[in-house]
């Protein structure tokens, strides 16, 4: 696996470090229990118990693993005080007769329910660097469309 940068906001930080404290000291043990009480029970080739067990635990150490490996990679990016947009970033744009917000965060951050989008998607990568009153072009399955920026916080 070749190893990727990846940004984030001090929040999106803390956040899936609490993740993953909760996965290695309180999920992977309850885990370990279901699988041994399962075994307990008798044979494990029809335990469905036991099978359902080992599939959280999978699903659990992959998780872990996935978070160890963003962790591992991750870079703390603070809005910049510049006025340039970056990881950190909440931007205020004019889309279409409206004004829209975004907080720019990295890839495991993002919510677009919230309005926190990626500085991976095609406006978050559009926006990085932009400053007050850039018109950026994004590509979108509607078609092309304008976004110019307003405020940055």
């Amino acid at each position: 696996m070749t190893e990727k940068t990846t940004y984030l906001t001090k929040e999106g930080l803390e956040k899936l470090k609490g993740e993953l404290e909760e996965l290695t000291n309180v999920k992977r043990p309850a885990v370990a229990k279901r699988i041994k009480s399962a075994r307990d029970m008798g044979d494990t080739s029809e335990n469905a118990e036991y099978a359902s067990a080992r599939e959280e635990q999978a699903f659990v150490e992959g998780k872990i693993a996935e978070l160890q490996e963003i962790l591992k990679n991750a870079v703390v990016s603070v809005a910049s005080s510049n006025g340039t947009i970056a990881v950190g970033s909440k931007v205020t744009v004019h889309i279409d007769g409206a004004e829209e917000e975004f907080h720019i965060v990295g890839a495991p951050e993002a919510d677009p329910l919230l309005r926190k989008i990626s500085n991976e998607s095609p406006i978050g990568k559009a926006l990085l660097g932009r400053k007050v009153g850039d018109k950026v072009q994004v590509e979108a399955p509607v078609g092309s469309l304008t976004y110019t920026v307003l405020k940055i916080k």
